[in-house]
């Protein structure tokens, strides 16, 4: 498994923004964009890029808390 697959990303629709928005709160704020797949796959990049940049100044990552389905059981 990558680094990167612990940590919670998702794609969500805004209506606020009338675009759609990609998540992953334990890293970055968000990114959005007009195709749910291909902001997807840029979002993994982002989330790549930050582990990366992490990684180079030697700081540690925080660790994943994001995990929706844990909250309901």
């Amino acid at each position: 498994m990558k680094l990167s697959d612990q940590y919670h990303k998702w794609i969500e629709w805004s209506e606020e923004d009338a675009t759609y928005l990609g998540k992953c709160p334990d890293l970055i704020t968000g990114i959005h964009g007009e195709d749910p797949v291909k902001l997807y796959a840029e979002l993994h990049e982002v989330v790549a890029d930050v582990i990366r940049h992490f990684e180079a100044e030697g700081r540690p990552l925080p660790a994943p808390r994001v995990r929706p389905m844990q909250e309901v059981a």
